[in-house]
């Protein structure tokens, strides 16, 4: 059997360890349009390569995909997490778990990755060809004609690794053979504020605010982390991510909210200040932050809330603490532009999963025909979970069944 794979990236890689695994006599090569592979590994995780996440509970697991959600559950109930870590540790690959459930190799480098995914394909006798990208794929009688390089090449199967596409039209081919496609827009991206005064405490962080977008169901919370153009942290990447859409239709203008707290309930919020306050009376407001808002930080707040910061805390009016309140719980930004993530460029958008067997990877328009990895209109929010869909996709689409 001649197993095609469009793609070097990590699924294309993960897809052909997956086909010698349940084919070992099979003839697998991986085409690759430029002339390095895993280029994406390399980035990620800014050069430590973001390996997975602890999630161990598939439940759990599929909450972490803006687009994909519970239709991953047959994905992932074949390979999951678990089976990622059980096939790192066969190769000898030791991972570690940060505290907040990211997992890298030992050495923080992402061409340990690299290398032990060379070293794999040089093992298995996967062929990888650079420079080589596909330009037509063509079904005919049961298997498929490629042209590559002006060169004509058949296969009896095909798994498509492309990775996700910024415009529609890097699809088309795909959209061709009949397949499905939902409009790619990004996601994973920060929040540009320009000509605010926030802009003067870039490098400040909080470890748990909640981002929402007002008028909207979207709200999640987390790390919130100021830049000199605007916001980033886990939290606004979380909302880039499951809002990506919605977003996109406004063009990437609209209002935030920022909660600096981390907590959602008002009522909480004033009980803990009125109450900090008063433990601290004789104090100025300047030297007594709270909720673990950054001192640096919590000058800003104070002057944005009209709260003088040689204010003694017992002294301060209703009216100031009500307003600093709602400074706390309501910070108020509008959002124009956004930036990628570091160099990770994730895109919700792709192959439509409703044309695709989620049990088996394959097409359900064209027999013979996978798809792995983001190719798919499947995305996560950061933190290890699209290299986790392109494992689990990749494998099972590399059992080529039916």
């Amino acid at each position: 059997m001649k197993v095609a794979i469009i793609g070097g990236g990590a699924a294309g890689f993960f897809a052909s360890f997956s086909v010698k695994e349940h084919y070992p006599q099979a003839q697998v090569d991986i085409f690759e349009k430029t002339d390095k592979a895993l280029s994406k590994v390399k980035v990620s995780g800014g050069g430590r390569c973001n390996v997975t996440h602890n999630c161990l509970k598939v439940a759990e697991l599929v909450s972490y995909y803006p687009r994909g959600g519970k239709k991953l559950k047959k994905i992932f109930s074949q390979f999951n997490v678990n089976h990622t870590l059980a096939w790192f540790r066969d190769k000898k690959l030791e991972l570690k778990t940060e505290a907040d459930g990211r997992m890298f190799p030992v050495s923080d480098s992402s061409m340990t990755i690299i290398g032990c995914f060379l070293d794999e394909v040089r093992r298995l006798g996967v062929k990888v060809h650079y420079k080589s990208p596909v330009s037509s794929i063509l079904p005919e009688e049961g298997r498929f004609k490629l042209k590559v390089n002006e060169e004509d090449y058949e296969y009896d199967k095909v798994i498509v690794t492309t990775g996700g596409s910024p415009k529609l039209s890097g699809l088309q081919w795909l959209n061709r053979l009949g397949q499905a496609i939902v409009e790619p827009v990004p996601s994973l991206f920060t929040f540009n504020i320009p000509n605010t005064p926030l802009h003067n405490y870039s490098g400040v962080a909080i470890p748990n605010g909640i981002v929402k977008i007002p008028g909207t169901e979207f709200q999640y919370e987390g790390p919130v982390l100021i830049t000199h153009w605007g916001i980033s942290g886990p939290a606004v990447l979380k909302t880039s991510a499951f809002a990506a859409r919605h977003l996109a239709e406004q063009n990437y203008e609209f209002e935030v909210l920022l909660n600096w707290t981390g907590i959602g309930n008002e009522e909480e919020v004033r009980k803990l200040l009125y109450r900090h306050f008063m433990n601290y009376s004789k104090k100025q407001v300047q030297n007594i932050p709270t909720f673990d808002i950054p001192s640096r930080l919590w000058l800003y707040l104070l002057n944005k809330s009209g709260v003088p910061l040689d204010q003694v805390a017992g002294e301060t009016s209703k009216k100031m603490k009500n307003t600093l309140v709602n400074t706390l719980l309501n910070d108020d930004y509008q959002v124009k532009g956004k930036t990628t993530f570091k160099e990770e460029f994730v895109t919700c958008g792709g192959v439509d999963l409703d044309g695709v067997n989620l049990k088996t990877m394959q097409s359900k328009v064209v027999p013979g025909l996978y798809f792995a990895g983001e190719v798919l209109d499947i995305d996560g929010v950061t933190g290890g979970f699209n290299f986790q869909s392109a494992w689990s996709t990749a494998h099972v689409a590399g059992r080529l069944k039916d």
